[in-house]
């Protein structure tokens, strides 16, 4: 990756798996959540805050890639990173990889800015936007 990225950690829990003890797929697009999300706080954006003057990001498209599963207590690694950022949207390029490295999933994310009170998409805020700039 050339641009810088983001890493979360992520430990996989009984409940993340189904009754093979792997990963159910849908809960790879929680740990991406869950690392967009992280990401956005340690660059001082807590959603809650904006959350409060009705806008928020909504995920418009995924496209996501299951290369090998996970396991019941694998450590894993969330590794996120922006390559488009526009004044209403966000592409996010995530992979996890497990603790030798080796990638399991990826998926593009792009997700949409949106005043909830007009049901509209509209522009990323300004405090936002600078925060994003300075990683992309």
């Amino acid at each position: 990756m050339s641009l810088p990225s983001f890493q979360f950690p992520v430990r996989v829990y009984y409940e993340d798996t189904d009754a093979g003890g792997i990963v159910y797929y849908a809960n790879y697009l929680k740990f991406f959540e869950r690392a967009r999300t992280e990401w956005l706080r340690t660059l001082g954006i807590e959603q809650s805050k904006f959350l409060e003057h009705s806008i928020g990001f909504v995920v418009r498209r995924v496209e996501m890639d299951n290369l090998a599963s996970a396991r019941l207590d694998d450590a894993l690694t969330v590794h996120s990173q922006i390559v488009r950022l526009k004044r209403a949207s966000i592409i996010f390029d995530q992979q996890i990889t497990d603790s030798n490295g080796k990638e399991l999933c990826r998926v593009s994310v792009s997700v949409a800015c949106i005043d909830f009170t007009k049901h509209k998409p509209c522009q990323i805020p300004e405090f936002i936007l600078g925060a994003l700039k300075s990683v992309s």
